[in-house]
This record gives C-alpha cells, structure tokens and sequence, in this order.
C-alpha cells in the first residue's frame, strides 16, 4: 500500500539525477535547473495563444480599468498554485494518486478530465505555433505547426529529455518576458491611470476575472509545474522552501508576462488607434512598433504556442503513468500526444471550435474537482503529507479560492448544456 510514497525513487530522479554523479558542486546544479524549469513550465504553459488573445481583448474593452482583474487574477492564482504545489510537492505524489488515495476513483476521474481537456487544447496550442511563424517568418500556418510539432518532438526525444525540457522552457519564458518588456515600453503606456485602477478601478467586470482565472490556473496548467517537480526528485519536507519559492515565482512570471502585454495593448489604445482586426494582438504590434512589431509578434506568439504544446503534453502525459514508468517509455507517449494533435491540426487546418469550447468546459470541472481533492489531504490527510501540519491561513486561502472555482465550473456546466443543446 506504501509502494508508491517514494517520491524520491527512482524515475523521480530522471535526466537531472543521471547528470549529478560526479562529487563536488555538481550534484546542485541539476536540481536548480530542476526547479526552475519546474517553474518556467508553470508559467509558460500559462501563456499560450489563449492567454495573449483574452488578455488583448478585455485590454481594449476595459482599458485601464483592465489593471484590477489581473491584481485579482494574480491573488487567487498564488492561493491555488501556493496549495497545489504544497500539497503535491510535500507527498512526493501527482494529483491523480492523491485522488485515489483520499476517495478511490477520484484520481482516474481527475485524469480522464486532464488527459482529454489537454488534447484538445494541445490542437489549439499546435495551431497557434503554426500562426506564429506565419508571422515571424511568413511560413504557411500548417507548415509552420508541423515544424514546430517537430522541434516539441525532438525535445523528447533526446537523450536528456528532462534538462533539455527545463532549459528549453526557460530560455523561451525570457525571451517572450525580453520582448513584451520592449513593445511596452516604446508602446508609451499610461502607467499611472493602470496604477491607479489596479486599486481603485473605474470598471470591475467579474467575468474577465474568472476568464484569467481559468486561463491561467485551469485543466492541465495547474499540475504542470507540480508534476515537473515531483518527477525531478525535488520533492518531500525537505524540498518546502524551494517548492513554495518557485510556485509563488511561476505566479509571478506569469503575472509580469499579462502586465506587461496589458501595459502595450493599453499604450496603443491610449494612443489613439482603434483595434477591430480579428487579430488584435497582432494589430496592437503593428501600431506599436511597426512591421518588425509583427515579427516581435510572431516571435511572442510561437514561443507561448510551443511552450503550451511541451507544457500540455508533458503535464497530460503525467496523468496516464506512474512515477514507476520508465523514462524512455514517458517520452515516447508524450511524443505520439504531440503527434496525434498536430495530425488532427493538419487533417483539420484548424483547430475544432467545437471541441475548444468542449475543452473549454472541461477546464472549468477540472478547477473545482482537483483543488477539493488536494485541500482535503492537507486538511484531513497528513499521513499522506508525511505528518505535515498545513498551515491554516493557506488552507483557508486556498478555500476561499476553490468557492470561486465553483463559480467557474458551475458557469462551465451552463457551457456543456448550451454547446450540447
């Protein structure tokens, strides 16, 4: 019954055990890029095609006013992130396995829902890498996603999966972070009225806080980062500090990441130009900076797309095995997932509406189900937490935060009805 509480046996270890075998320094170096690329992971599967066109949209609608949604959005992220990296990390378990051990049957439901949501979003993902180099670099969308699918592959594929994931996602977290740090600042952006509404907002609109919300923390994106921990051996009481140190920095990143894409979409609007393209991000570029504002854009946008295609695939992937499962044996199903979504992508020449809106809804369940499991073992199960007392303020946050993903999940069942009617 035990078996499976060694967070720090064997395949835990992975790519960034093998390369600490040396004595000296070298033992902690991998566990470094370890947790950061646990971190980036978080982050950048967060920031994917749907993160930079909700956030360009409720910016031209909302305006400054914009600045108080992500404050909120950012609050309850940390007390979801905070809990469920907590939680996770200490146990040394991914959620799945939490689930059955606090109800049997939860976990697979859990799962079913990740796995299945994280597939049809990926097609979405694979889509937007194939947008990104058509703006980059004028490659034909399903060209462009197919080699991009390609580079996804040959990261697992190579024979240090796990470092070439973290490095991969770290590298490409900063660039985007480089680049919409220079389009806002020549954007001219009013600072102070965003200043201003972040505490004293002249419109607050629930519904562009619960849209970041579910963007941001929703389905498979709040266990990537989690995940990617625990199958790099950095897990159990020892590791608190580091897991609590990198979920609140992941927030963080994503958080700068939406400001910063607010700030320029804002400088623009403040400016004068009227955005009423089908792509507004890319409009919002173009005005900033000119057509190299178009190749920035398409540098942002690939790289969020195919962050979001290793962070889903990896994290969904996670769902359907064991940290008993080889290495090997990982990456090759990680590598048919990436597969299946670009063929459907290709097959398809874009992404099923249909089946978004579906995954979409599924999200919305996932939120609610998956953070209830969790807080129940901090709560009740501390045997699963190596007799851990959870902190009581944190429990309480991460309550207040799973009220409103009821909210979200119940405003997702009223979207399953209406795309079923």
């Amino acid at each position: 019954m035990d078996e499976q509480v060694t967070p720090n046996d064997p395949p835990a270890a992975g790519a960034s055990a093998r390369s600490g075998g040396k004595r000296g320094r070298k033992p902690a170096d991998p566990k470094r890029a370890a947790i950061l690329g646990a971190m980036f992971l978080m982050a950048t599967s967060a920031i994917g095609p749907g993160f930079i066109t909700q956030t360009t949209v409720f910016t031209v609608q909302l305006g400054a006013a914009f600045a108080f949604a992500i404050l909120v959005s950012i609050l309850v992220d940390i007390c979801v992130q905070l809990n469920v990296w907590r939680i996770i990390g200490i146990s040394g378990l991914r959620a799945q396995v939490l689930g059955n051990k606090v109800l049997p049957g939860a976990g697979w439901v859990l799962a079913a829902l990740v796995f299945v949501g994280g597939l049809v979003f990926n097609i979405g993902n694979v889509a937007g890498t194939g947008l990104g180099l058509n703006a980059m670099l004028g490659l034909e969308p399903r060209i462009g996603a197919a080699v991009s699918a390609v580079l996804a592959i040959l990261i697992f594929l190579s024979k240090r999966a796990g470092l070439a994931l973290d490095r991969v996602v770290v590298v490409l977290g900063a660039v985007m972070i480089a680049l919409m740090l220079y389009v806002a600042v020549i954007a001219g952006p009013p600072v102070g009225s965003a200043l201003k509404n972040t505490v004293l907002p002249d419109t607050v609109d629930f519904l562009a806080i619960t849209t970041l919300i579910g963007g941001t923390v929703g389905g498979y994106i709040t266990y990537a980062g989690a995940h990617r921990m625990v199958d790099s051996g950095n897990s159990g009481l020892e590791n608190i500090r580091p897991i609590t140190r990198a979920a609140l920095l992941g927030v963080i990143v994503t958080g700068v990441m939406r400001v910063l894409l607010f700030l320029a979409v804002l400088g623009v609007v403040a400016g004068g130009a009227v955005l009423t393209g089908s792509n507004l991000a890319a409009d919002a570029f173009r005005v900033a900076a000119g057509e190299i504002g178009i190749r920035l854009f398409g540098v942002v946008f690939w790289a969020a797309a195919l962050t979001s295609v290793i962070g889903a695939s990896y994290t969904s992937v996670s769902f359907i095995t064991k940290l008993t499962t080889s290495t090997r044996t990982r990456n090759l199903l990680t590598v048919a997932f990436i597969a299946v979504c670009t063929a459907a992508y290709l097959l398809a020449g874009q992404p099923p509406q249909t089946l978004l809106v579906f995954a979409g809804a599924f999200n919305g369940l996932i939120l609610p189900l998956g953070v209830a499991i969790l807080l129940w073992a901090a709560w009740r199960r501390s045997d699963l937490l190596a007799g851990y007392r959870y902190p009581r303020w944190l429990l309480i946050a991460g309550v207040l935060a799973w009220l409103l993903t009821l909210y979200l999940g119940w405003n997702s069942l009223a979207g399953l009805i209406d795309l079923w009617a």
